[in-house]
């Protein structure tokens, strides 16, 4: 079995941003040098030894967990993410048809 790094769910993130028109990264600067939230960006949050995909939801930067409640074992995640993806590409397909 192939071990999950963050690299490959930091892949998975990005893509998973490419595929829903999201913004590619969670903060952006402003032209006065503050940070503004991109609502919308998923992103990964590592804590507990474990990992977790976060939305941002608001200009704050307050995130919604679309996928798993709580920080998950990588390969869980990975998984999951993996589904979610499936089914956003499903979805497409199906509209499309």
């Amino acid at each position: 079995m192939q071990r999950i790094t963050n690299k490959m769910l930091e892949a998975k993130s990005a893509y998973l941003n490419k595929i829903t028109n999201s913004p590619l990264t969670p903060y952006s600067k402003t032209e006065s040098g503050k940070f503004k939230a991109n609502i919308g960006n998923y992103h990964i949050s590592y804590a507990y030894g474990g990992a977790c995909v976060h939305r941002i939801m608001n200009e704050g930067g307050g995130v919604t967990t679309p996928i798993a409640y709580g920080h998950i074992k990588k390969r869980e995640l990975f998984d999951k993410l993996c589904a979610y993806i499936d089914g956003i590409e499903y979805g497409k397909q199906l509209k499309n048809n």
